[in-house]
């Protein structure tokens, strides 16, 4: 391996394009959690294709580690560069390349966010839906195969990319996928590429599946004697088959942290957010028989708000959560983590939070997409008390063998990175052995992202009941 080489030959190539300096170095080894600040020894600065391409030509046969970066706000450590090497910031590739209206797609590079995205749609009548808490990058939503708030209706990026332009360890440009929504030919790996968290190719160009804006939007709050009368709620509505454009579930605790941080006055009890999307007739039929099923769960305080600016203000403050859940703790860090259970097992998961991080005395919020079964824990740590770090590691370990041992998975959405490599085993068993074949038929000399979603050491066995 030589990093010192392959910089020295990228800074022939990019010019200025190519960063050395330390105060870059230190930007790009920060995250929005506890792991500590890892540089990388160069930040290239791609603005094309064949950028990338180049840049990877040269890493491969230097063997210098190469971390795709994008808006830095993954929760996993996925953008970190471990094993030093090249950051390869994606912010110059971020324009909206085509919008075809007729065929509801648009092709776009990596950098561009979903919010800048949705801005320059707005003329056309479309947007793209899938709406993580940040303000992500594009390309690093497709890499961790991200959700978000309206997954319930209108899926992950899973459902919404139709297509990809990535280029391989060695340089090599490939294109999956069409502009056509289904097809039977070949292996599929748009889907392989989506979730990958950058280790079996750096994405250079997406099509997206978008969708009409809707005719009629209604926002909704209701609270709840219990978070078991919530979840109760969510999972009779999701079983009728009401068609749900948003749920999302707060506890007590995280109620209280937007109190604090987004100067809300919710009463600290449970609470619904909801969002119904349709016709002015449809979207009021369905808010109507969503307030008699929660009728029967004790729900209360129901409100609505049909003004988009309302309706913004309520989803600031939703996606707002990392945020207000730091704000609960004295050092300000917390450590994410979520998981997701078959929506019929989701009351049980999420009581089993509440009561493990009682008993090991850690504060703790949940929040989540309930409508698909996901729901995220935010526990307030101080990355210098190695007993709270011990004991947000027992919570964390122990809601995944819940998720686990209740047929879930232990993320359903911050994807693995670095923090959750120890799970991998448990969750996957024998296929494991077939993630690393395929890592070593895509990238050889281990190039891209070393270090992530697979687990370098055998993994301490997790005890999930049957």
């Amino acid at each position: 391996m030589s990093i010192e080489r392959a910089i020295s030959r990228l800074a022939q190539l990019l010019g200025p394009k190519l960063s050395l300096s330390q105060a870059d170095r230190d930007l790009h080894g920060q995250n929005e959690t506890y792991f500590p600040v890892t540089p990388p020894d160069a930040v290239a600065y791609p603005d094309c294709t064949e950028d990338v391409s180049a840049i990877l030509r040269i890493c491969n046969e230097e063997l210098c580690p190469v971390t795709a970066y994008g808006a830095a706000s993954s929760l996993e450590g996925q953008h970190l560069a471990v094993s030093g090497g090249v950051s390869l910031d994606m912010r110059d590739m971020n324009r909206v390349l085509s919008v075809n209206s007729e065929d509801l797609n648009a092709v776009v590079q990596p950098g561009i966010t979903r919010k800048r995205l949705n801005e320059d749609l707005r003329a056309t009548g479309l947007f793209f839906p899938v709406d993580p808490g940040a303000d992500a990058s594009i390309g690093g939503m497709a890499a961790t195969r991200a959700s978000g708030t309206t997954a319930v209706r209108y899926g992950t990026m899973r459902e919404n990319v139709l297509a990809l332009e990535a280029v391989m360890a060695d340089g090599t440009v490939m294109r999956t996928g069409s502009q056509a929504r289904k097809s039977a030919t070949g292996y599929d790996l748009t889907h392989l590429l989506i979730g990958s968290e950058g280790t079996l190719g750096i994405i250079t160009e997406l099509t997206l599946r978008l969708h009409g804006t809707p005719e009629a939007i209604t926002a909704a709050t209701c609270r709840f004697p219990t978070v078991e009368d919530a979840v109760n709620c969510v999972i009779l509505t999701i079983q009728s088959g009401l068609p749900m454009a948003r749920i999302e579930l707060l506890d007590e605790t995280m109620v209280r942290g937007f109190n604090i941080y987004s100067k809300s006055d919710l009463p600290p009890v449970p609470h619904l957010f909801l969002e119904f999307h349709g016709t002015p007739d449809g979207v009021a039929e369905q808010a109507a028989s969503f307030a008699d099923i929660a009728d029967g769960f004790g729900a209360q305080g129901w409100q609505t708000a049909q003004r988009q600016e309302d309706r913004n203000a309520l989803w600031l403050m939703r996606h707002s959560a990392h945020y207000a859940s730091a704000a609960l703790g004295q050092s300000g860090h917390i450590w994410p983590t979520d998981v997701c259970v078959p929506i019929s097992r989701l009351a049980e998961a999420v009581l089993q939070a509440q009561n493990e991080a009682r008993r090991l005395g850690l504060t703790s919020t949940i929040v989540g997409h309930v409508g698909d079964g996901n729901f995220h824990a935010g526990v307030s740590v101080n990355p210098d008390d190695p007993d709270e770090m011990r004991r947000a590691e027992a919570f964390t370990t122990a809601l995944a063998e819940t998720a686990l041992r209740l047929g879930g998975t232990v993320s359903g959405e911050h994807g693995v990175g670095l923090g959750k490599q120890k799970f991998m085993a448990a969750e996957h068993g024998a296929a494991l052995s077939y993630m690393r074949t395929l890592k070593a038929s895509f990238d050889p000399n281990n190039i891209l992202n070393p270090g992530k979603v697979l687990p370098q050491n055998p993994s301490p066995e997790l005890k999930v009941a049957q």
